[in-house]
């Protein structure tokens, strides 16, 4: 029954969702009638919501107890798989991550409907009305072409198990921070269209909109950090990002939210960029869909693609091409009566925050071309790879200048400013870049690219806690921190890559039992090779005896393993975690004289990499607390301020005498 009351729960769903863009759209005829409909979209949302997300549950349940009856966990699971990965296995695989999908949609679109009551009532009848619309379009896809829960004629014997790449714990946290991002800018889209529909582009609809694009901007980077870090432990290749189309399919969406995250606070401030930030609103989702369509339309060949299935990837260009055309046909026809709203001069912290904007455009453009070329060429047999010869230097063009205006952006104040007051602060930051590019020069020869790097984040750092010196510490607003801690985040991350580009050491050995390698100081020791086995693996281990000048040694046991279900071989690396970097280590192959392949890299601070990351998350959600404590507080003012004038008028009417017989 589980299979069966999963497929219920869906067909139910979809039909609310019509419900839903019916309901929406008569609330925005504006008359009495339409104001009654229209009061079905926020019971349809909420309902709906709660269906998907049984529907996963089941789902779950059945991967949970591996019910191989359903040819999904038959297809993707095995009784013997630990109970974590059959859990994570859930979504490890296209049908169950695209219910997750639909499941954190439609919770997302629950919650907007459910707790959202600030927008105008046409507003949010056509913000439900595209929630709706988008829900349905993912609702058929998975009901038409990808069902989750179809049966077998006749339950398998065993299952086939899951790849085991994804057999990991990192399977349990990526997927599922990167959707919940993914599909909040959902949230984001359909508020700038339901703003635009009904023409209120206003600094309240900003405010509104503006913990939605923070709560998955923050999962975003969430989920981008912990893929690079998964994929930099477990694929065993040493490095942290490739330029896999795939990660430049997380990466686009993040971009264009971090644009849209900027460009939605200096219309709640400043009542400026108003059709800019619904383009970004449009532009953000786009990329979404655009990452889906290329994880799971079977044009991509990566160690990350869900599906190879031309018939499912034509179904999302399909709804990409209706969304997205749709979106931006609307724009067209209505950013026309859209006001830009205020002006403000070049040199101005809107006038930053513009900048950058363009430039966190250009580099979206430049990843997006990078991607979507070598799927071009290969349409006219010919075949190209494209990577870090042209993501880094081309990036960087833009990513420079973006750094710099990010530094004093912040110190700048809105509407209109002389960069003469900041002098003080440009001069700083400008001698911090100048002795910093000049100490590693000095130090030794390194490429160009990494020492910028090194500069800018030791400059970005500082810069980071400049918006805060004159001011009292315990008055700063929570927010302002939030602004603080993501920009410091960068500085961090920034840190961390240049160094691991710029002081990498690595060691390619063939070794034999009792031999010595050294590497960055250094010493690294096999004392022997074993066989180990899994619950559903075999491996050989190596014993490395590592230790770096006068410390105690370190075992550490990097691992070949062998799955049998499904045969696939996987290299498990060692790490050795410094507050300076990290050492890396993996076993290969015997040779035929009895030598085994050890490679061993010393990565300098390349752990700050993902602290920047997290530290980034950690400004993105003390925004987050800061702008709803504001809104409480103002929220408490206006009930107490209603409540103080219903009193007045209370005792006003008690006050009044006696009219005169």
């Amino acid at each position: 029954m589980i299979a069966e009351l999963g497929l219920a729960a869906l067909w139910l769903a979809t039909a609310l969702s019509v419900l839903q863009i019916m309901s929406g759209v008569m609330g925005l005829r504006g008359d009495e009638k339409g104001a009654v409909l229209a009061m079905y979209a926020r019971p349809a949302a909420v309902v709906q919501a709660f269906l998907a997300v049984f529907a996963f549950l089941l789902l779950l349940w059945a991967f949970a107890i591996t019910d191989l009856s359903v040819k999904l966990v038959a297809t993707n699971s095995h009784s013997m798989k630990p109970l974590i990965y059959k859990l994570t296995g859930t979504w490890g695989n296209h049908e169950g991550s695209m219910l997750l999908w639909v499941a954190v949609l439609a919770l997302s679109g629950g919650l907007l409907a459910w707790m959202e009551r600030r927008l105008p009532e046409k507003t949010m009848s056509a913000t439900l009305a595209v929630q709706g619309f988008v829900a349905l379009g993912f609702y058929a896809f998975l009901l038409l072409s990808s069902n989750p829960f179809e049966r077998l004629p006749v339950p398998a014997m065993e299952g086939t198990g899951l790849n085991p790449l994804l057999q990991d714990i990192g399977l349990a946290v990526h997927p599922p921070t990167l959707y919940v991002g993914y599909v909040g800018l959902s949230v984001a889209f359909s508020l700038a269209m339901g703003a635009l529909i009904t023409k209120q582009v206003t600094p309240d609809f900003a405010k509104v909109m503006r913990p939605w694009v923070l709560f998955a901007w923050v999962f975003l980077t969430l989920g981008i950090t912990a893929g690079s870090y998964w994929a930099y432990y477990e694929l065993g290749w040493g490095g942290w990002w490739f330029w896999d189309p795939v990660e430049n399919a997380s990466l686009m969406p993040w971009l264009a939210a971090t644009a849209l995250l900027h460009s939605v606070s200096v219309l709640a401030a400043r009542d400026a960029l108003r059709t800019w930030t619904i383009m970004l609103g449009v532009l953000a989702f786009s990329m979404s869909m655009l990452g889906t369509f290329l994880v799971r339309s079977g044009v991509l060949t990566s160690v990350h693609a869900f599906a190879v299935d031309p018939e499912r990837g034509s179904f999302i260009l399909a709804l990409l091409a209706l969304y997205i055309g749709g979106a931006l046909a609307i724009f067209a026809f209505r950013a026309g009566s859209i006001a830009e709203g205020k002006r403000f001069s070049v040199s101005s912290r809107e006038g930053a925050l513009v900048f950058n904007n363009v430039m966190l455009s250009a580099i979206l453009a430049i990843v997006l071309l990078g991607t979507l070329y070598p799927l071009l060429t290969e349409a006219f047999d010919v075949r190209v790879s494209v990577g870090p010869p042209y993501f880094n230097p081309a990036g960087a063009i833009f990513a420079i200048p973006m750094f710099l205006v990010m530094a004093v952006g912040p110190l700048l104040r809105w509407k209109q400013d002389k960069p003469a007051r900041i002098q003080f602060e440009l001069m700083l930051l400008a001698s911090v870049l100048i002795s910093v590019v000049a100490l590693v020069a000095i130090l030794g020869d390194y490429a160009i690219l990494p020492v910028l790097g090194l500069a800018f984040a030791v400059a970005l750092a500082i810069a980071s806690f400049l918006p805060l010196r004159g001011r009292n510490i315990a008055r700063v607003p929570t927010a302002t921190w939030g602004m603080v801690m993501a920009h410091f985040g960068v500085a961090v991350a920034l840190f961390g890559m240049a160094s691991e580009s710029a002081f990498t050491q690595e060691r390619l050995a063939a070794v034999t039992p009792g031999s010595t390698e050294t590497v960055a100081g250094w010493t690294i020791a096999l004392e022997g090779v074993d066989p180990v086995a899994g619950p559903n693996w075999t491996a050989v281990e190596a014993r490395l005896s590592v230790a770096r000048g006068d410390e105690e040694p370190t075992i550490i046991t990097p691992q070949a393993r062998n799955f049998w279900a499904p045969a696939q071989a996987t290299s498990e690396s060692a790490l050795i975690t410094r507050w300076d970097g990290q050492l890396y280590a993996v076993i290969g192959d015997q040779s035929d004289d009895g030598r085994w392949q050890l490679r061993v890299w010393w990565k300098p601070f390349v752990t700050f990499i993902w602290y920047g990351g997290l530290l980034i998350s950690l400004g993105g959600v003390l925004s987050i607390i800061g702008r709803v404590r504001v809104d409480l507080k103002r929220r408490r003012a206006t009930r107490k301020a209603r409540e103080r004038r219903d009193d007045k008028i209370a005792i006003g009417e008690q006050a009044q005498p006696e009219p005169a017989e």
